[in-house]
């Protein structure tokens, strides 16, 4: 096996998806959430607070405190900091903090995972969805419910949290440089429904502002197309290594290996020339809305 093949199963958010579909038909469990939360309820039990008044003083309903307490949500970092000074645990709770982020998405996805946290640049080029780290939290849901077979409620909130938990990657510093290719017709799906399109053409056209990110759209118009291969990321990290990512029908690879890294190189730089300019894209996407 080359070194270009040895990650077979190392995937993007297609992949993420495909195996949260896969935990949730085989009713696993995240071992990591159980543990935080069978810990989390002796600590609350021990300062004598039931769920309601315990919710209270953490900001969060009783709901979401037993979700937490039975694994079945991984809690927001936010949580866990008050849980943990709420129920004197001395850092027992903020110990986990790191571990719990690190369990939100599949076994196979935590390296990407990581690697993507850590990137200094990413090139990434979205052709069926508006790629991860642009996504709505009413977008993204809907991609998870439209999953085939269907993802049980659980499944969708995993992987929503996980994906959401992505976007941290905006609040980075020093900022990392992000370039997104999306094609037209991605922008023109009405995944959720027009209503949920419309805020995710808004989000859009926010992050775009952003200094560090340069969001483009390739026309459905162009007779010129160099990646017709599908969607692909590109990841720059700190040693100074490039690492490419692609994915298609249930198959996603990580790619370190010069020759194919480069060609994915090669491919992007094509398609980000052919692509409107970021100005372009934003005035196009502008243009979308006033159509919705």
């Amino acid at each position: 096996m080359t070194q270009d093949e040895m990650d077979a199963g190392v995937g993007t958010e297609e992949g993420a998806e495909r195996s949260a579909g896969e935990r949730s038909e085989g009713r696993s469990e995240n071992g990591v959430a159980v543990a935080f939360g069978r810990q989390l309820k002796l600590l609350r039990v021990r300062a004598g607070l039931d769920r309601v008044e315990f919710g209270k003083r953490v900001g969060y309903a009783a709901q979401s405190v037993a979700s937490f307490e039975q694994g079945r949500r991984v809690p927001q970092p936010e949580f866990i900091d008050k849980a943990d000074r709420v129920l004197d645990a001395g850092g027992l709770l903020v110990a986990l903090k790191e571990e719990l982020a690190r369990s939100q998405y599949p076994a196979f996805f935590r390296d990407m995972a990581g690697l993507e946290a850590g990137a200094i640049a990413l090139s990434v080029y979205g052709v069926y969805a508006i790629p991860g780290l642009l996504q709505t939290t009413e977008y993204a849901r809907a991609v998870f419910q439209m999953r085939r077979p269907l993802l049980d409620d659980d499944a969708i909130e995993r992987g929503l949290s996980g994906r959401l938990a992505r976007q941290a990657i905006y609040d980075r510093q020093p900022a990392p440089l992000l370039s997104f290719i999306i094609d037209e017709e991605v922008l023109r799906r009405p995944i959720g429904g027009q209503a949920v399109l419309f805020g995710q053409l808004e989000q859009l056209l926010l992050i775009g502002q952003k200094r560090n990110v340069e969001v483009q759209v390739m026309p459905t118009g162009r007779e010129d197309h160099g990646a017709l291969g599908g969607p692909f990321t590109l990841i720059d990290t700190v040693q100074g290594q490039r690492i490419a990512y692609t994915e298609a029908q249930g198959d996603s690879r990580m790619y370190t290996g010069q020759a194919k890294v480069r060609q994915l190189e090669a491919r992007y730089g094509i398609i980000r020339s052919q692509a409107l300019t970021p100005r372009e894209s934003s005035e196009f996407v502008q243009k979308l809305l006033g159509e919705k």
